[in-house]
């Protein structure tokens, strides 16, 4: 037995322990600011979704709510970005581009999968409809913490997607790669967020397929290379 691991015994416990809380209010957080909203929802909610003490709550986030809901949107957000960056990589993945003939194909393929992210984190999503509703009453800090931990950093992995087509001859990105994915994720999900409320009243599979199709189609008119 090594000179270190009683000590190690005796302390990972407790530090697990406290993670795990922490961890459970992050998720209580998650489920009661995209219910409530950040003005609505309170500390007192929270510690009793998470089924701990408001003392309990101020110990892991002493700022209280605003330092919770920057915790939330950043844990959240990440999630969402890597399962986003997963999913682009699946479809246009950088090191196999796909046929011209297949191209239509796999940015259908990938809008389905994007948009149907909305049924498979609805609390983030709810979150996101929430922060939009009353952004001049979430703290500055907060929302560039989830501008940062997630939509900038899926807008450059769409941005590389665009460019690595565009170096193939298989769009025209028109000399600004970062513009033409922002166009393709605006054409391929502007009507279903509004239209399904953010996920929580989906769309028929039928409709959802319709829309992003014609939003797929758009793209393609406006950047697809000239044959």
């Amino acid at each position: 037995m090594s000179d270190t691991e009683p000590a190690g015994r005796e302390t990972a416990r407790p530090r697990r322990g406290r993670a795990d809380k922490a961890a459970a209010i992050v998720r209580a957080g998650c489920e009661v600011f995209g219910r409530d909203g950040y003005s609505r929802a309170t500390v007192d909610l929270i510690a009793a979704q998470a089924g701990a003490s408001t003392r309990t709550l101020y110990n892991h986030f002493p700022g209280g709510k605003e330092e919770l809901f920057r915790s939330v949107m950043q844990w959240s957000a990440g999630r969402v970005r890597d399962e986003q960056l997963a999913r682009l990589r699946r479809y246009l993945d950088p090191e196999r581009p796909p046929r011209p003939e297949d191209l239509e194909r796999d940015l259908l393929a990938l809008a389905r999968s994007w948009v149907s992210l909305m049924a498979d984190f609805r609390d983030h999503f709810s979150m996101v409809r929430h922060i939009y509703a009353e952004a001049g009453h979430v703290p500055a800090e907060a929302l560039e913490a989830w501008q940062e931990a997630g939509p900038r950093a899926v807008m450059r992995g769409v941005t590389e997607a665009m460019t690595v087509l565009a170096g193939h001859g298989l769009i025209d990105a028109h000399g600004d790669p970062a513009q033409a994915g922002e166009h393709f994720i605006a054409l391929v999900t502007t009507d279903i967020p509004p239209r399904s409320y953010w996920g929580l009243s989906p769309l028929p599979r039928e409709e959802t397929d319709r829309l992003t199709a014609s939003g797929v189609r758009a793209f393609l008119r406006a950047y697809g290379a000239a044959r």
